[in-house]
């Protein structure tokens, strides 16, 4: 069986990583993996890096497309997958989560009959604003097979009316922090490097369009941070393109005394993750992660496709309220209780891979 594996993004080769590696495993001589690679992250810490520290295999087809408008990239991305699936005649084209890269995947391969699976099927933010739901909902829509993490995504598909090929994996993402978090312990140095205690600081992430792109919102989390970090100190590994808008529109003075920071590797996000004291983030993957170390969280963001987080009681959405942010920041504590496993067993991978094989 041959697989063509479409990323584009950072989380994507997390989660890619986890089945990669099952395949060269396990399933070697079975299974023949083909990774492309769209380049909708250029930045080297945001791509290249991950490539190494994750072992993933280097891709196959690298195609260098990033910027522009969501129509343009998503445009040029279809395009050039046509050609490659053309070449490569996969018997499955595989995607992760909700990007354009996923976007154009999906659309490139049902155009050419080609089966699609989707990973992180399911979710749901039910906010159309975002480009990230209009794109899963399209991807979910056209794949043949729905590699669900969660009991809730299933429910969302079926509320939708889909229920052929859906399948209940758990989360590639709760595969990869089993993996990583000790190695991450023993071979990162970010604690050190930026000066900060175990348990005594907080680790930051803001790109999300609907924080950047609104000047109100994207203030309103900075001005939350600085406050903070008049108290705490507060790691910002800032995105390229957050960083660029923060340039600018001259809103750095409202950051203070936040430590800010290139994009760091996977290794040092692990590492930093395991040992905040709270997490404030707008990433869903970042989300997850607090949650799968037990580290408290708050979610600049009015709603979150991973709920089971929220109701168990280790996430707190606070939008982009810089009061609630600061509030949410001073109250977060570790629910009492025994840890839940809502995101499966640590086996994801090797169900997506059993299922594709049928």
């Amino acid at each position: 069986m041959k697989i063509v594996t479409v990323v584009g993004a950072r989380p994507q080769f997390i989660k890619a990583a986890a089945v990669s590696r099952v395949i060269r495993g396990e399933y070697a001589g079975r299974v023949e993996e083909v990774l492309v690679h769209t380049g909708q992250h250029y930045d080297s810490n945001m791509s290249a890096v991950f490539f190494e520290e994750l072992g993933i295999p280097a891709p196959g087809h690298h195609l260098e497309i990033s910027g522009g408008g969501h129509g343009a990239m998503t445009g040029r991305m279809l395009q050039a997958l046509e050609g490659v699936l053309a070449q490569e005649k996969p018997d499955w084209v595989l995607i992760y989560g909700d990007t354009n890269s996923t976007l154009a995947a999906a659309l490139a391969a049902v155009k050419m009959h080609i089966p699609v699976a989707h990973v992180e099927a399911g979710l749901r933010s039910f906010n159309m604003r975002m480009p990230e739901e209009v794109n899963r909902i399209v991807a979910d829509r056209v794949s043949t097979l729905l590699f669900c993490p969660t009991r809730v995504a299933v429910d969302n598909l079926r509320d939708e009316g889909v229920t052929r090929g859906v399948h209940l994996v758990g989360d590639v993402m709760f595969d990869v922090s089993l993996y990583y978090r000790d190695l991450a312990r023993r071979s990162s140095d970010a604690l050190q490097r930026f000066g900060l205690q175990e348990g005594g600081y907080v680790l930051t992430t803001c790109h999300r369009a609907e924080n950047t792109d609104d000047p109100q919102r994207l203030a309103a989390i900075l001005g939350a941070l600085g406050e903070v970090a008049e108290h705490l100190p507060v790691l910002l590994p800032v995105h390229p393109r957050t960083r660029n808008i923060i340039r600018e529109r001259d809103l750095a003075s409202l950051l203070g005394k936040v430590q800010v920071v290139e994009p760091l590797s996977f290794m040092d996000m692990v590492r930093l993750e395991q040992s905040a004291r709270v997490v404030v983030t707008d990433s869903g993957g970042v989300q997850k992660e607090a949650f799968f170390y037990q580290v408290p969280c708050v979610t600049m963001r009015d709603e979150t496709e991973w709920t089971e987080t929220v109701d168990l009681g280790w996430n707190r959405l606070v939008g982009a309220d810089r009061q609630r942010i600061v509030a949410a920041v001073r109250e977060a504590k570790r629910p009492s209780g025994a840890q839940a496993r809502p995101y499966g067993d640590g086996q994801a991978s090797r169900a997506i891979i059993e299922q594709l094989l049928g």
